[in-house]
């Protein structure tokens, strides 16, 4: 089977030779550290010599003020670029003390059609070597948006006590990543497979909200984003962090095709237990702790994790690190054991 093959059989639950592969997004220093262990110059080069099974690339986004989509938005009227790997949604974001839906009106909200190249996009999807899954990396994290556009304090607040304007900004989010992701999907026709969006609602104990919370102001836009996806015949990897196992019915829902990274050390992430009780409604990716195993442990015992997921899942599972990133802490040694492991017939 080709890795594309296994992805799509994966999201089925069909048979497969050997589960999918998919080592993962490096950042910062850990991309410099790979790439030196693996003998290569870049992502593209980090993930052809991998030879996973899934190609992932980020989208080209430039508005002057933001140079990625996962940080489009300027919550601080500063118009500094956040760096979406340091920041915080916790802040007080510029929607604050917004009572009405009028005090929404001062807000120049952006426009991503005039912002992503959508030349670069398709340049991008067809850097995939042949066979692999093609996987686009446009987030769409409306509920983290949604936090960061009033403080996450607040945005939590106004669910309860005025959740009208909480949906007013968390729709007019929803719309930005519908622009967006079309873009994304009409320049990429025929050529890719999955996106992957996040929406982090789980710490390592539990939900940081309710499961009807997260059904009545989460939900709502992740069904149009996955709605839309799937008008395109792409498959979709749902994200989010922490002990989430609770509220996998409101993704299985929501038509999520994988859920992801199922963080292997959260409260009730268990493994053989996800498997068991959604296995049959609903497809994962992740499950290697990248808390705990990939940073402090040994070769082997990163292959030892791999054989026991396989075992687990023989089909209905990307294999992948717990989280949406590899950091620094990560060394290279586990995680050719990871992909060596893997990739065995």
């Amino acid at each position: 089977m080709t890795g594309k093959e296994r992805f799509l059989a994966a999201a089925a639950r069909q048979p497969l030779d050997r589960p999918p592969i998919w080592m993962s997004a490096p950042i910062g220093e850990e991309m410099n550290i790979l790439c030196r262990y693996f003998g290569v110059s870049n992502w593209h080069e980090l993930q052809v010599k991998a030879g996973d099974d899934v190609y992932a690339f980020d989208i080209p986004y430039d508005s002057g003020y933001a140079t990625s989509i996962a940080a489009a938005f300027d919550w601080y009227r500063n118009g500094s670029n956040v760096d979406p790997d340091h920041r915080t949604l916790t802040a007080d974001g510029c929607f604050k003390t917004a009572q009405e839906i009028s005090d929404l009106d001062f807000f120049d909200w952006p426009d991503p059609r005039k912002y992503i190249d959508a030349e670069e996009v398709r340049r991008r999807c067809a850097m995939a070597p042949d066979g692999r899954a093609t996987l686009a990396q446009v987030w769409s994290a409306h509920f983290q948006d949604t936090c960061a556009a009033f403080g996450m304090e607040t945005a939590l607040m106004n669910m309860v006590s005025n959740p009208e304007i909480y949906m007013a900004v968390d729709d007019k989010i929803v719309d930005f990543y519908l622009k967006a992701n079309e873009v994304v999907f009409e320049s990429t026709k025929g050529m890719l497979d999955a996106i992957i969006i996040a929406n982090d609602f789980g710490s390592q104990q539990g939900l940081m909200l309710s499961r009807e919370m997260i059904h009545d102001f989460v939900m709502p836009g992740a069904k149009k984003i996955i709605e839309q996806a799937h008008s395109y015949g792409v498959k979709v990897i749902y994200h989010s962090c922490g002990a989430i196992f609770d509220a996998m019915p409101e993704l299985i829902e929501a038509g999520a095709d994988f859920i992801h990274p199922l963080q292997a050390t959260a409260v009730g992430m268990d493994p053989s237990r996800i498997k068991d009780t959604y296995g049959e409604s609903v497809s994962f990716c992740g499950g290697i702790d990248i808390q705990e195993l990939l940073p402090n442990g040994t070769p082997e015992e990163v292959r030892a994790k791999v054989r026991q997921l396989r075992e687990i899942f023989p089909t209905g599972l990307v294999l992948s690190p717990s989280q949406g990133t590899i950091l620094d802490d990560v060394p290279p040694e586990n995680i050719a054991a990871m992909l060596d492991e893997a990739l065995k017939p």
